[in-house]
């Protein structure tokens, strides 16, 4: 998956706006040591410094990290993988916003998070959930099979149920605190270009393979399909599920 980190800060804000909230949960407190994992161009690392925390920004994109130490060149952002990371450092907190679903292997993850963290320490973490984007992912996976591409598949993404990653964390040791899935239909930025803005940057792996001109078509088949369910009152929408967890280390 390549990230054009300028479109995403430009088109796809909500990512990083939506997440303001939980550093309010994750409420940073000052000379906290926390690790945002899966930092992207580093705006919610910023906010969480703002609060007196030091921070650790880590993702797995070379070209959200430029943006970020562009951004925020005080900060420390480092390059790495979500599911071997290893940093000398334990934490107070471990943090990460719209990212964990990029990571199917979610097991690692949990495992290098617990022990990245000290006693004591929390997990705050928010993440597509059962059934995220699911209206995008069937109308894309139709037209791509209907246009000769029966190979298509959504597998690099992951979207666990509250039952299945509170398992996961239960057997890594963690003590879970919250587990919340919610459904939060997301206004996508572009009036006219929504929809096809967040497959270009989201969905990009829908296509590999897939001839230029096939892409154009299947792409506006798609539009069409889901009009009449994601675009309402002048604007595109995301049928955003989330997964909410704060679990603590004991």
């Amino acid at each position: 998956m390549h990230w054009n980190a300028d479109t995403y800060t430009q088109k796809h804000a909500f990512v990083s706006q939506y997440g303001t909230g939980l550093v309010e949960v994750l409420a940073p407190q000052p000379g906290e040591w926390v690790l945002d994992l899966g930092c992207g161009a580093g705006e919610l690392a910023q906010e969480i410094a703002s609060r007196g925390a030091n921070v650790v920004g880590l993702d797995a994109s070379a070209d959200m990290l430029i943006k970020a130490r562009q951004q925020f060149p005080a900060l420390d952002f480092q390059l790495a993988d979500a599911a071997s990371f290893q940093l000398p450092e334990r934490f107070d907190a471990v943090f990460s916003n719209a990212a964990l679903h990029w990571v199917p292997a979610a097991a690692a993850v949990v495992r290098q998070v617990y022990q990245h963290l000290k006693p004591g320490g929390r997990f705050v973490a928010e993440l597509g959930g059962k059934g995220n984007v699911g209206h995008i992912v069937e109308a894309l996976l139709r037209q791509l099979h209907q246009h000769g591409y029966p190979q298509a598949r959504a597998d690099w993404w992951y979207f666990p149920s509250v039952a299945e990653y509170a398992t996961l964390l239960e057997q890594q040791g963690f003590r879970v605190r919250l587990a919340q899935h919610y459904d939060r239909e997301t206004p996508l930025a572009d009036p006219k270009t929504g929809l096809r803005d967040w497959i270009e940057q989201f969905g990009d792996n829908f296509f590999r393979g897939v001839q230029d001109e096939d892409r154009a078509a299947i792409l506006t088949a798609t539009e069409a399909e889901l009009r009449p369910v994601l675009f309402r009152d002048g604007q595109w929408r995301a049928d955003y599920k989330r997964l909410r967890i704060v679990a603590e280390k004991p």
